[in-house]
């Protein structure tokens, strides 16, 4: 799955999870409302982290419905040490693109190839790990919650 595929998948994500269309977006770390449909491109928003790995804010504001939303890209390198379980205090779907992930929760781990999703809800204590020989990127769209201190 390509970013294009999955830009065109999330307006459909939105209807299915809340029963209303989004009507448009803010620009990547705008946090305003999401009311005009428009396209987003990650291009000059690459955060460089400490492990290694790159960060891509693309979205983040407030559904017409009240709800807050975030949507940001990640690339984890290979031989990347594993991170620390976190809490989160909203709900994300994490899809992966590229690469193969270890996806630790509820007391168990699982491997999670390009192509699927994840689904973390809010209170959960999770982390995703690259286990594959190569980059592992992955697409993050947060709801509700502390979505904007993500």
């Amino acid at each position: 799955m390509n970013r294009r595929d999955l830009m065109i998948a999330i307006p459909a994500l939105a209807v299915a999870l809340d029963g209303a269309s989004v009507d448009g977006q803010t620009d990547g770390g705008g946090g305003g409302p999401l009311m005009k449909a428009r396209v987003f491109s990650p291009a000059g928003m690459m955060q460089t982290l400490p492990n290694g790995g790159e960060r891509w804010q693309v979205v983040e504001g407030a559904l017409v419905t009240g709800e807050t939303a975030s949507l940001h890209e990640s690339m984890m390198p290979a031989g990347t040490k594993a991170p620390v379980l976190h809490k989160i205090m909203h709900t994300e779907f994490i899809v992966v693109m590229e690469g193969t992930v270890e996806f630790a929760h509820d007391g168990t781990t699982e491997k999670v190839e390009a192509g699927s999703v994840m689904y973390v809800p809010q209170g959960t204590f999770h982390y995703l790990k690259n286990v594959g020989s190569g980059p592992a990127r992955y697409m993050v769209i947060a709801i509700g919650g502390d979505t904007k201190r993500i």
